[in-house]
């Protein structure tokens, strides 16, 4: 799998901080791939993110996007930022006017397009979105949800190539969390290469391509997520959670598992079962 991006031996530390946020991070994000970032509070994914965007500059080490160490004069991060889209947790960091509308077109402005693009690009993004009805509704009246299809729409009228997801789920209901990886599966349909650091292991087995486990500023396991969750000690030694569904499946008798790669969502799962009992 060929990299988009990459960091060699990274570290960093908070001012006023002996220990590090980031030690010696060895990672590789595989483009086109959805990866899941996983780890306990403080294992550095969020630093992880102001670094692939060059809020934060390593103390040592290098960060690649496209095989090309990072430069960090203004114009070559304007365009990095354009090229990756970052979409926090908590999208109240991110709305900073009053409407869908206008936010979504507060980037396209400094980006220095002009108008009638601005207008095309903003009204197809919420469209796209299926917020378009929300388009001049006051941001304060807007849901959690809502608020945050709004702030991913504010990233993806930039049609970035890689796109940062900080527990994109994080207090939804299950219906908007199901309604947004949706929203997620379309866009990565569309080629873009998708990120999300996430504290959920159910979400992350069903839903990565490639799995990434930080811990302490370090990568400690890379790998498909049957890969990474079929090592259970490991896991939880690390102080994450063993997926629910695969906990199921192994907990069938193995005759019925025999020959059958685990399933990664209810469905398949339902669907084994049945074949199984019938």
């Amino acid at each position: 799998m060929s990299a988009i991006f990459e960091t060699q031996a990274v570290s960093f530390s908070y001012p006023g901080t002996q220990t590090k946020a980031l030690n010696e991070l060895n990672i590789a994000i595989p483009e086109g791939k959805k990866t899941a970032i996983c780890g306990h509070n403080g294992s550095g994914k969020s630093t992880l993110f102001l670094h692939t965007i060059g809020i934060h500059e390593p103390a040592s080490g290098q960060v690649l996007w496209k095989n090309t160490p990072l430069k960090y004069e203004r114009k070559a991060l304007k365009q990095l930022r354009q090229d990756i889209g970052l979409v926090f947790q908590d999208p109240e960091q991110q709305l900073i006017l009053n409407t869908p509308y206008e936010d979504v077109t507060y980037g396209l402005r400094n980006a220095g397009l002009p108008e009638p693009e601005i207008k095309h690009r903003a009204e197809a993004i919420l469209s796209t979105m299926r917020i378009e009805h929300l388009a001049h509704t006051p941001i304060h009246h807007l849901s959690l949800g809502q608020k945050k299809r709004v702030a991913l729409a504010g990233v993806l009228v930039l049609e970035p190539k890689l796109l940062l997801l900080d527990e994109p789920t994080a207090y939804l209901d299950r219906i908007s969390e199901q309604q947004l990886i949706e929203e997620l599966d379309r866009i990565h349909h569309r080629g873009i290469t998708l990120v999300m650091a996430t504290h959920d292991m159910n979400l992350a087995y069903a839903w990565a391509d490639w799995v990434l486990v930080l811990d302490r500023g370090q990568c400690v396991m890379a790998g498909t997520p049957s890969d990474i969750f079929s090592q259970t000690d490991t896991i939880q030694s690390l102080g994450l959670d063993k997926p629910m569904l695969l906990d199921l499946w192994e907990s069938l008798p193995e005759a019925n598992r025999e020959g059958v790669s685990a399933p990664r969502n209810v469905a398949d799962f339902k669907s084994h079962l049945l074949k199984s009992f019938s």
